[in-house]
């Protein structure tokens, strides 16, 4: 589910807190790493439940209505379609995906009061007037209302509540999860372990982040050695915690990976460094490492 991107970004969280907390065990670091990408695969399933509970709540709410003593006609024609359609039932009647959420505490994540809130409020939109309007909803018709109640659900402060109560940094994983459970609205019904593409270890997790990492703890010296040659008339204890880390993971990126261009590398750094450093860290970094790289360009250890 991680691209290289989101793998970069956890790196560089993992080792600003390693050297926060002056922890400099491999191992140490390296459960941390596997943590942040065991989190976004929560985060992930987060979502899943939530977007479930809302659905299936019309069940309870239907059961409320019938058991009034005199229901109303909007009470006497609703229908819980909501939650009896095959693709939501395809989640509730999912005993794997049931057992994963036992597995990672998801349902401890997922406060009922607040879904049954969510629910309500979401029972007022033009999203769902014209879903339930309709007698026999299509699949797609299905498809549609839930990717229309998860886009709402984005935009309720109550839902971002319930995400970052567990989840502070879940805008870092946003487009990330948004994209997963997208795909897998448009694909249900499913059934099995539909699930095992987002908790699966991908190669930017394996091959390309633990290697990556590994790399800028053991090199440590001989990257800030390497660093500090080039920062002309700047002192390296005055350079950023965050800019030094991406330097350092620059430069391990540019000796490590043959095939990731030293062009797309700097950029993708250059990008991270506006969204999680000063104002002049984007140019501080590039004249950096172009020095960098063309020190390791002519030394032959960068194409």
């Amino acid at each position: 589910m991680l691209s290289r991107r989101n793998v970069r970004i956890k790196i560089m969280q993992v080792l600003y807190a390693a050297q926060r907390q002056e922890r400099h065990d491999l191992r140490a670091i390296r459960s941390h790493y596997t943590q942040m990408v065991k989190r976004s695969f929560e985060l992930y399933l987060q979502n899943l439940l939530i977007l479930q509970r809302c659905c299936e709540y019309a069940k309870q709410d239907l059961a409320t209505r019938n058991a009034k003593f005199r229901p109303t006609e909007e009470d006497l024609a609703f229908r819980a379609t909501l939650a009896t359609n095959p693709a939501v039932r395809s989640l509730t009647d999912n005993h794997e995906l049931s057992r994963l959420y036992d597995r990672y505490r998801i349902r401890s994540m997922v406060d009922a009061d607040q879904v049954k809130q969510l629910y309500r409020d979401f029972l007022a939109s033009d999203a769902y007037a014209s879903y339930a309007a309709l007698e026999e909803p299509t699949p797609e018709d299905t498809r549609d209302v839930l990717l229309g109640l998860y886009k709402w659900l984005q935009g309720q402060e109550l839902f971002l509540t319930m995400v970052e109560d567990h989840f502070p940094l879940w805008t870092e994983d946003k487009s990330l999860v948004v994209g997963a459970m997208k795909k897998t609205i448009k694909a249900l019904p499913t059934d099995g372990s539909f699930y095992q593409e987002y908790e699966t270890t991908s190669e930017a997790v394996s091959e390309f982040g633990e290697v990556l990492l590994s790399f800028v703890v053991d090199a440590n010296d001989q990257l800030l050695t390497r660093i500090k040659s080039v920062l002309q008339n700047w002192d390296a204890e005055r350079v950023a915690i965050i800019d030094m880390i991406l330097l350092k993971m620059a430069i391990g990126e540019f000796l490590e990976f043959d095939s990731i261009p030293p062009q797309v590398t700097l950029n993708e750094y250059l990008d991270i460094s506006k969204l999680y450093s000063t104002d002049k860290s984007k140019d501080f970094l590039n004249g950096v490492l172009d020095k960098l790289l063309k020190e390791l360009q002519a030394e032959g250890l960068v194409k």
